[in-house]
């Protein structure tokens, strides 16, 4: 049995850091984590010093978060300017329970020098094992590159901005001079204006030089002797130096709030853009959709040209280009080698391209859309603009596998409608194969019956009841010829194969042409054909439309008693031209008046399409009005029967005299 200890798997965190020691440190703690069977994951905490790192520090950089991710880590980046909060923080919410450092990142603890890392980690985070690595290479000379060692090339607006606020706070203060405030408030005005240099300017050392010359105003013009920087009070020398560093520390403070505040912007916009991903990528709802949304979003997070190459039935397709600026549609310029580092990704599940050990002299960087080691396409970024940064990295990967996601979950879309298209055309055979077996067993028992009485005893029969057995078998085929002509049609519907040709008919022509294939069954009918106009112009299929007035005639005829009239009508409204069957016979009740349309569908009793019928022919009528941009429906005719109504498009009347 599993011990108490040993039951929590282990997760470890270990840092990520552009010091020459740090890959020492990773693979040490892959190791524990393949020891202890654990989660390893690799945080970078992005501080407002990164932007300041050299080339070298940057590749080191890289090259130990590739090293992290072929080691089966999850790499991560977190900003802040407090690495050991930071460190703190992520592994209490993502439940780390060791954090490994290298001696580096502890650093020594002498005298008159501030709290190492390790000290603030094991204060901030007592219940989490920290491990230190040692390290046995000279990595105590390497020092990270600080932001504030790089001094900002000279710019004339900047120093404007320091020069006015300077000269309006020493005007404020000559007013306050001549009305005999203290030294205290001409200082704090000085303060306030170096506090205002620090937001409005871009680097400290405008809000260093603002404090330099705030010392010197206040002693040429408010100490005495004014006019001078002399200073006759002993305590001047003091009140100097207060006030350099009061205004010191203030622009400082102010400086590195900015710095932050820009930072958080930034890693909100970044959060902002991912969110907005995963909403976009579950509205989307084709494949094509997605890899547009997906590279749209990218070029919001990067600004820079994407390709992407999607995938489909193991094979990489043409290249999709999206550019960043859509005016400049052809800086986007794909060879062959693009192609084939876009293939070789695909087939390795890694990335490739610029600032990779593979393929490092393209100009683009190449990573898989993959999720669950599954590869959905391949994704090129122009990195023309250098490198990303650890944030960038971590969002785009984000975004990468939030567009896999969606990919998976469309083909499974796919493969889910296919397989139900499947099974209903499965359901379609099984029906067809038993309606037919049943319900053409009666007619055909009764042709081949009929035929062989006249065959063997033909000559005993009298005329009549020899035409009474021809008529029989008329009738019984004709029924069999329109239900294989519905057959027919619906066949077509169902594979998609019913291309229709409209073209501008007369209705007038239509209903001739329908009437003539009537089949009446030796029943007395009347049928009335009605018209508002005398030519009356739709654009439809003409083959299709006789098709459903034969379908609708002959259910009337059925239905229908003896000696009694079906009307037709024709009205035109709202550029509609509306068609109607009406009977007078049982009618259709209210339940079963939408279930009538669907497929297979006879009724539970004897309705419309139910007597000796497959079902089809109702069906067939809503799927070539539907296809001509029409509707069919049915309602009662008072006092008894039906009335099937469908429209179709009208066409107007043009006379040339």
């Amino acid at each position: 049995m599993l011990s108490a200890a040993n039951s929590r798997q282990e997760h470890i965190l270990v840092c990520l850091s552009s010091s020459p020691s740090n890959a020492r440190i990773i693979l040490t703690a892959a190791r524990m984590a393949a020891a202890f069977q654990g989660h390893l994951t690799a945080l970078y905490v992005e501080t407002p010093d990164s932007s300041a790192m050299t080339e070298e520090d940057r590749n080191r950089l890289s090259a130990n978060t590739r090293l992290a991710k072929k080691l089966g880590a999850n790499v991560e980046t977190v900003q802040g300017d407090n690495v050991p909060y930071q460190i703190a923080e992520f592994a209490r919410l993502w439940g780390a329970t060791k954090i490994v450092l290298g001696r580096s990142a502890a650093g020594k603890q002498r005298f008159f020098r501030k709290t190492t890392l390790v000290d603030r980690l094991i204060a901030i985070a007592p219940n989490i094992d920290i491990h230190i690595i040692p390290d046995s290479t000279s990595n105590h000379k390497y020092h990270q590159q600080k932001t504030k060692n790089k001094l900002p090339a000279f710019s004339l607006r900047e120093a404007a901005k320091c020069a006015l606020i300077l000269l309006a706070a020493s005007l404020i203060n000559m007013v306050f001079y001549s009305l005999g405030l203290t030294d205290a408030s001409i200082i704090m005005v000085y303060i306030l204006g170096v506090l205002v240099t620090a937001i409005v300017t871009d680097h400290q050392v405008y809000s260093i030089v603002s404090s330099v010359l705030s010392v010197i105003l206040f002693n040429f013009i408010f100490t005495e002797p004014r006019f001078s920087l002399n200073a006759f009070d002993a305590g001047y020398p003091i009140t100097f130096a207060v006030m350099f560093l009061a205004a010191y520390i203030t622009g400082s403070l102010a400086i590195r709030l900015k710095n932050n505040a820009h930072q958080s912007a930034q890693a909100a916009y970044r959060t902002r853009i991912l969110f907005d991903t995963d909403q976009l990528l579950n509205r989307a709802e084709s494949h094509n959709e997605i890899i547009s949304i997906l590279a749209g979003q990218l070029i919001k997070l990067l600004n820079r040209d994407i390709v992407i190459y999607p995938i489909e039935s193991g094979s990489l397709c043409e290249a999709m280009p999206f550019p960043a600026d859509e005016h400049k549609a052809e800086s986007i310029v794909l060879t062959d080698k693009d192609r084939t580092i876009a293939e070789w990704v695909a087939q390795n599940n890694r990335c490739a391209g610029a600032t990779t050990d593979m393929f490092s002299d393209s100009s683009s960087l190449y990573l898989a859309i993959c999720i669950n080691r599954r590869v959905y396409g391949v994704v090129g970024i122009t990195m023309n603009g250098g490198k990303l940064d650890s944030f960038e990295s971590s969002v785009l990967l984000s975004m990468l596998s939030e567009g896999a996601l969606a990919l998976e979950n469309e083909k499974n879309a796919r493969e889910k409608e296919a397989a139900s298209l499947l099974a209903k055309n499965e359901q379609l055979r099984a029906n067809l194969l038993r309606a037919i077996s049943h319900d053409l067993r009666t007619p055909l028992t009764s042709i081949s019956g009929n035929a062989s009485i006249l065959l063997s005893e033909g000559s005993s029969f009298d005329e009549s009841t020899r035409q009474q057995l021809y008529t029989n078998i008329h009738n019984e085929s004709i029924w069999l010829i329109n239900l294989v002509e519905n057959l027919l049609y619906v066949t077509r519907i169902e594979d998609g194969r019913m291309n229709l040709n409209p073209s501008v008919e007369l209705i007038d022509e239509i209903i001739d042409e329908a009437l003539g294939h009537i089949n009446r069954r030796g029943r007395e009918c009347t049928i009335v054909v009605k018209k508002e106009k005398d030519y009356t112009l739709v654009r439809a299929d003409a083959r299709l439309i006789v098709q459903v007035l034969i379908n609708l005639i002959d259910n009337a005829l059925k239905y229908t008693p003896q000696n009694s009239d079906i009307h037709i009508s024709v009205r035109e409204q709202n550029k509609l031209v509306h068609v109607s069957v009406q009977d007078n016979g049982p009618g259709i009740p209210d339940s079963e008046k939408e279930k009538i349309f669907e497929m297979f569908y006879t009724g539970v009793s004897h309705t419309a399409d139910s007597n000796r019928s497959l079902g089809l022919g109702l069906s067939l009528c809503r799927s070539i009005i539907n296809a001509h941009g029409g509707t069919i429906t049915v309602f009662d005719n008072k006092p008894t029967g039906s009335i099937f109504e469908f429209t179709l498009p009208s066409e107007e009347v043009s006379i040339h005299e």
